[in-house]
């Protein structure tokens, strides 16, 4: 999901400078803490890579039990067991 933000510019006498603000849900969400250095990045005229030079550490993921396989429903599949029937549900002939 995209956040459209405007880029603001403020002219000095001297000087000018460039603001692009961060929506709070987008910050929260990046879990960005007050003060982070990061570096912008030009990749092209159409996009502008933002690299923080500290990520935080991964969140750890959830261990899969591997009695289990997950299946392209999303639904929790168990192996067969032993001496169940073949895929098909046919005895195999001799």
């Amino acid at each position: 999901m995209g956040y459209p933000t405007k880029v603001q510019l403020i002219q000095r006498q001297n000087s000018e400078q460039w603001y692009i603000n961060f929506p709070a849900a987008l910050a929260q969400a990046m879990e960005f803490s007050r003060g982070e250095i990061v570096e912008w990045i030009i990749e092209d005229r159409g996009q502008l890579r933002l690299r923080r030079l500290q990520p935080p550490p991964s969140p750890k993921k959830k261990r899969r039990d591997s009695s289990t396989t997950s299946s392209s429903s999303g639904k929790t599949a168990r192996p067969p067991a032993a001496g169940s029937a073949s895929p098909s549900g046919r005895k195999p002939s001799r």
